[in-house]
């Protein structure tokens, strides 16, 4: 699989590549399950190494980090041709200054900020003003609204932001719009009243959990909205060297049937001689409606293997294996 291959986003004029760089880790922020983030210097080397070896998307927001993903994705991704990489970052969260930590971040020049949700449209626009500061890049291509389900902002994302965002795109503030979140429920109910031209869904169509499998992809097909999926890794227990130690799934740590479940896989996958994590990375773009993968790095070394990766031959008896053992369903597509 080429993962430099670019996928169209629609009709908006965004073509994605199929590896693309998720921007927690280079926040330089600790994530749920304990995952190294990076400092500053290796942020940018990280930013630098995907692009030379071909990615072309890349994705924040300025929940990471509380604003030091997007400085550093600014400050990396300046040196290319700006028409030579799509940015997506995201709307509904604003960034002010932590009255209770009132340092700053010695490297980033940014205080420390804390972050309130404001769906607002005033929130909306004050958000991405802010964001393309931090950038210090002309435009967004992809706008996603953020999380409205942490504080159950459903109607408030329909009544406010989501016209917004719509309005902006008619504009041609930015090109595409979607949300990014850790459910397919809402983003289906969001659906039946805007259309979306992506969402970013974060682990819920992965080797592990295919609970969107059912519904929620064949509506994206339906109405053409693609996905870009989000935490691959399930939150690094696809990605686990030893699955009997500490393990994390949805960032907090798994249940034992999640554990059990990626024992089963990882033992199909030793008996065909394949990478687990080449395995997770490749399942879900076979399906016509996920354009990428964007797991996140924390180094070149890790871009640099993704590629690799999703690059990697499995056999068909792979595949095989793992449906007659009822791992995926029957109806998956496989690579």
């Amino acid at each position: 699989m080429d993962p430099f291959a670019q996928i169209p986003i629609g009709d908006t004029g965004v073509a994605v590549t199929r590896l693309g760089l998720g921007g927690v880790f280079v926040g330089g922020r600790e994530h749920g399950d304990g995952s190294p983030a990076s400092e500053y210097s290796d942020s940018l080397a990280t930013l630098a190494a995907a692009y030379e070896s071909g990615v072309r998307y890349f994705d924040t927001a300025p929940f990471y980090g509380r604003g030091r993903s997007e400085i550093r994705f600014g400050r990396a991704l300046r040196q290319f041709p700006r028409n030579s990489f799509v940015l997506s970052s995201k709307v509904g969260r604003e960034l002010v200054p932590d009255p209770d930590d009132p340092g700053q971040w010695e490297f980033d020049g940014i205080p420390h900020y804390t972050a309130k949700f404001d769906m607002s449209r005033d929130g909306i626009m004050r958000a991405l003003e802010a964001s393309l500061e931090r950038h210090q890049l002309s435009y967004i291509d992809i706008l996603y609204l953020h999380d409205p389900d942490w504080e159950n902002l459903e109607d408030e994302a329909l009544e406010t932001a989501f016209p917004t965002m719509l309005e902006l795109k008619e504009q041609g503030v930015v090109k595409a719009i979607g949300t990014g979140m850790n459910q397919w429920e809402m983003p289906a109910r969001f659906m039946q009243e805007v259309h979306l031209d992506i969402v970013l869904l974060a682990g819920r169509y992965t080797l592990l959990d295919q609970c969107a499998l059912d519904e929620f992809l064949p509506l994206c097909e339906r109405t053409g909205t693609m996905i870009a999926t989000g935490g691959p890794y399930n939150s690094g227990i696809l990605a686990s060297a030893d699955l009997d130690g500490p393990v994390w799934f949805n960032y907090q740590p798994a249940e034992q049937h999640w554990i059990e479940k990626a024992k089963s896989l990882a033992a199909v996958a030793k008996r065909h001689n394949v990478d687990l994590k080449a395995a997770a990375l490749q399942f879900p773009l076979a399906h016509p409606s996920v354009a990428c993968v964007i797991p996140g790095s924390a180094s070149p070394a890790q871009t640099h293997e993704n590629a690799a990766l999703i690059r990697a031959e499995i056999p068909a008896d792979f595949w095989a294996e793992l449906r007659y053992e009822k791992l995926i369903p029957e109806q998956a597509p496989i690579p």
